[in-house]
């Protein structure tokens, strides 16, 4: 018997306009999936295809949802935690690119730039880091993909940090930069809660490269696309820094 014929796969190549339409659909596409009866009720008299017109109100309702969730959320209200036993192992890797493209950082030469609306805007490096005061929690990541797993994250917790270089707590954003061309931001309530980390290690060990070494963010009061991984720069604003995923439609606050 003969073998089945093998389908040639073929990449389609979009041109820019091409590919700036598709993203646009994309995006709608997401935001639309969280309207409520009530919310889509507000698009009175326009259609589902009324392009820029149907985009606004998603996104005024986006904003609106920011808000409430921004509300709703207690700078005190722990996270659930969990014991070593139910960690979930192995821990999934998860990015915008596969396992071959995570980048590499040269760690002898690393260090966390600071800026924006802090008093010292020094380098840290990661023994630096590893010298302040330090905080363990075995808590879940929850994914937008619809995956949750828990895992034990150690670190120096984000208060703590901006307290030492001078940040201005009353600026409403802290914002990250990442060497794999990712960047989040969190306001500042969230920033300042006691279980957010500069992430350092995973497991009782220095974070490995599928993890986000050599510093990630930790916050598991918020999904996990607000967990910023290859953290290389921390900045304080006042000016809404967006995020990669964000700025594709995601929801802003995100918290859980």
């Amino acid at each position: 018997m003969n073998e089945p014929k093998k389908r040639a796969v073929q990449r389609i190549r979009l041109e820019p306009a091409q590919q700036l339409q598709l993203e646009s659909i994309q995006r709608r596409h997401f935001l639309r999936g969280g309207l409520t009866v009530g919310a889509m009720a507000m698009l009175s008299g326009c259609n589902l295809q009324d392009g820029d017109q149907v985009d606004k109100v998603l996104w005024a309702m986006s904003r609106w949802n920011d808000r409430v969730q921004a509300w709703l959320f207690s700078g005190q209200k722990l996270a659930p935690t969990f014991s070593k036993a139910q960690m979930t192992t192995p821990f999934p890797f998860n990015a915008f690119y596969g396992e071959d493209d995570i980048p590499e950082v040269d760690l002898s030469s690393y260090s966390l730039a600071v800026s924006g609306l802090v008093r010292d805007k020094a380098p840290w490096t990661l023994e630096g880091l590893r010298k302040l005061p330090q905080r363990t929690d075995i808590t879940r990541l929850i994914c937008v993909e619809g995956w949750s797993a828990i895992g034990q994250w150690g670190g120096v917790p984000l208060k703590t940090f901006l307290e030492h270089v001078g940040a201005d707590i009353t600026a409403k954003y802290v914002g990250f930069k990442c060497a794999d061309r990712y960047y989040s931001s969190l306001d500042m309530p969230t920033a300042l809660h006691p279980q957010t980390l500069l992430a350092l290690d995973y497991g009782e060990v220095a974070l490995p490269p599928e993890y986000g070494y050599p510093l990630r963010i930790r916050v598991p009061t918020k999904l996990g696309f607000k967990n910023p991984k290859h953290v290389v720069e921390v900045f304080v604003g006042n000016n809404n820094p967006g995020g990669y995923w964000e700025d594709q439609g995601y929801n802003w606050f995100s918290g859980i």
